[in-house]
This record gives C-alpha cells, structure tokens and sequence, in this order.
C-alpha cells in the first residue's frame, strides 16, 4: 500500500507516484536468488511485474531522507515481527498503522484501518491462508517494500484449490505519525496492478480450475514467485528409489521401483506410496531418462533397506531452486517435449539460467483419473535465482 502526502496531510487519492531517488538496502531474504529488471522512468519504478501508475510515491515536503532513517529502521524491525503474525489468531499490530490507511490490491480496495482488518479477516475465512515473509527493505525516504508468497486453499469449493500469489507489498510512512499510512500489492502473476483489474481477476478465477492432486507426501517445497505461466520453487532434498527408464513420459522401470516399496526390498519393508512419480532428463536431448519414486521425508538412505532388483538404488536429491509449468491431460511425449521447450525458453526470456534436462512429475493413477483432473508438471532446475 503507498499514499501521497500535502502539505497539510494527504493529497487525494489516486495522485500517488514514485520517487526517483532509492535507497538500497540489504535484505535478510528467506533465501538468496535474477533479480526484478529494475529501472527509473519519469520517476516511476519498474520492477517487472507491472507496477501500477500510481502506487507509491511519498512527496513530502517538510522532512529530510536522513531524519527518517531511525524510525524507518524500528518499522522494518516491527514488520519483520508483526507480518508472520498476519492470518494467524494473534493477529497484526493495528496500532501501528493510520486510522486512514489506503489499501489497494488488483481486486480489492480499503481506505481505513477497520477495511483493511476486514480484508484480513475475509481472506481468514475464505481461505485460511499461509503467508510467508521473504524480506522487509527501505525503498524510499517514507517507503519500506515487503516480498511475500501468499499460499490459499479456496474452502468454499469442494476441491478446494489452492491458489497462490507472490509479489510486494509497497508501504507509505506518515511523517507525523510515524506508523504506515497505505499498503499497495503488486502481483509478479499480471502486468496491470491497478484496481480493479480485470487481469487480476481472471489470474485468480483460473487458478480455480480442478486438478486433482492425491492425498498422499510429496517432496517439500516454498514457492518463492509465481508468474503467469511457472512457480519458481526452493525444493529441500530428498530420497528416491530409481532405475532407468526408457523416455519421458514412459512407465518402464516403474513396476521394479514400486516393487521395492511394496516390499520386494533386503527387509521386506513396505513403505508408503508419495506422490508424484518422476521421470528425469539428465541431458540436454532428453534421452538419457530415469524413472523414480520420491520416499517419505522422515527416510534416510542410512535407515532404509538394500533393493533386491539390479538397476534399482537409492539416491538423495541435493534439492534446490526449479521452476515448475503445470498443466493437466494425458502427458504424452510431444505434449511433454512441448510444454519443456515452452517453460525453457519462457526461463530465457526472464533472464533466468536454466540447467541441462527436466523432470516430468505425474501425480496421478493414469487408469483411476479422468484425464482433464489429471495434475501433471514439467519443472527444469536453475543454475541460480536472486530473490529480489
């Protein structure tokens, strides 16, 4: 949220711009990923993600930058404390923000402290969100900027979809009061911010489409942004059964590799089925192909039994940063070759450094699903991604 202020107290809405003049800060980032295309122009900032016209320029005429910087630097402690606390029952701190705070997301508007709670309270009810802080940074004399993910399961369907937003929240400080006076959202999913957008809209009803994902562990991950098209996410490693497998969207291999969980091991081990099966690249022409099951999170290779079948082993996934494209129906191999060279060439326009090969994830039982539910994802690893 960003407001303007006059010389008296605050100019009407909407006269908001940005400032020329950044201050850059170090961030303390949730992880260290390229960064946002970030330039100056006609004194409005572009970050790449469609920054709206008129969010968040602070014109104030009575203070210096410098005399600021203490009490900025308390509000940036303050949020790094106060926003996890956001959707939770212990709530934010309210008494830290204007009674006239001007809130602005794509599809949503408040201009008072009680609106704001509202919307707080809404998005609780509707969709018990998960909000995830990245980082807090200084971005102007009265401006700190927030980066989030924002993950939502949507209760009011009877699938209940999960609908996820990241982006930055750019945030006004009054002057005289010295708590935040507006709070404008800038999604990285759509290019036109203002409200009310249609784009926004429609980013957010098609994300309410079924697909049908089982109710089964699958390898742990943050979604660090999602874009229009691809989630970029910060896998943590983990442990697969494998053996080689013939092409990318091909099953051989795959009935050793469930023989070992279903106990055709060294101990007679059964262990639980995860969700999805990977099928993976290891070359730039997709031909050298493993096929593999991830185990649940609480194994070790240390602590699981010795397959029985030659070609079957074990291997830890170090993890890391991937960019993931979903799309359902029957993951053909032309289908997947596409939807690869779609992802990986949408990478290269973003200035992101894709690696040699994919993975293909499916995470459905291809004779028990209908093919338009089925959930299915091509995701390439990044050579390095900047969290900015």
């Amino acid at each position: 949220m960003a407001t303007a202020f006059s010389d008296q107290f605050f100019r009407p809405f909407p006269g908001l711009l940005l400032p020329s003049r950044r201050r850059n800060l170090s961030t303390s980032s949730v992880i260290s990923l390229p960064p946002f295309r970030r330039s100056t122009k006609n004194g409005f900032l572009s970050t790449g993600v469609g920054r709206a016209s008129w969010a968040v320029r602070l014109s104030l005429l009575r203070q210096s930058p410098q005399s600021s910087s203490l009490y900025v630097d308390g509000l940036i402690d303050f949020l790094y404390q106060d926003l996890p606390h956001l959707f939770d029952d212990q709530g934010i701190d309210s008494s830290m923000y204007d009674e006239r705070v001007i809130f602005r997301d794509p599809i949503t508007k408040h201009d008072s402290i009680r609106g704001y709670l509202f919307n707080i309270a809404l998005l609780k009810l509707l969709f018990r969100p998960d909000f995830q802080l990245h980082y807090v940074k200084q971005t102007g004399p009265y401006e700190v900027t927030t980066r989030w993910t924002m993950v939502m399961k949507f209760l009011l369907l009877p699938w209940k979809p999960e609908v996820v937003f990241t982006g930055l929240s750019v945030m006004g400080i009054n002057p005289v009061t010295q708590k935040f006076c507006s709070h404008v959202d800038l999604w990285d999913s759509i290019q036109n911010n203002e409200y009310f957008s249609l784009e926004g809209l429609l980013d957010f009803l098609k994300q309410l489409r079924i697909y049908k994902t089982p109710d089964l562990e699958t390898p742990r991950y943050q979604i660090l942004k999602r874009t229009e098209t691809y989630e970029v996410r910060n896998y943590t490693s983990f442990v697969v059964v494998e053996t080689k497998g013939d092409k990318l969207s091909g099953s051989s291999g795959f009935n050793d590799i469930a023989g070992y969980i279903f106990g055709k091991n060294a101990s007679k081990e059964k262990i639980p089925m995860t969700t999805p099966v990977f099928t993976q690249a290891l070359d730039a022409k997709l031909s050298n192909v493993s096929i593999q099951i991830v185990l649940p999170s609480e194994k070790e290779i240390s602590n699981l039994p010795d397959p029985n079948e030659e070609g079957v082993k074990l291997r830890r996934v170090v993890g890391g940063i991937a960019a993931s494209l979903k799309f359902s129906g029957r993951p053909t191999e032309e289908i997947v070759l596409q939807r690869e060279k779609e992802l990986r060439s949408t990478l290269v326009r973003d200035g992101l450094k894709p690696k040699e090969g994919c993975l293909l994830a499916r995470y459905n039982d291809p004779g028990r699903t209908w093919s338009f539910l089925m959930r299915n994802e091509v995701l390439i690893w990044l050579e390095a991604f900047e969290l900015e």
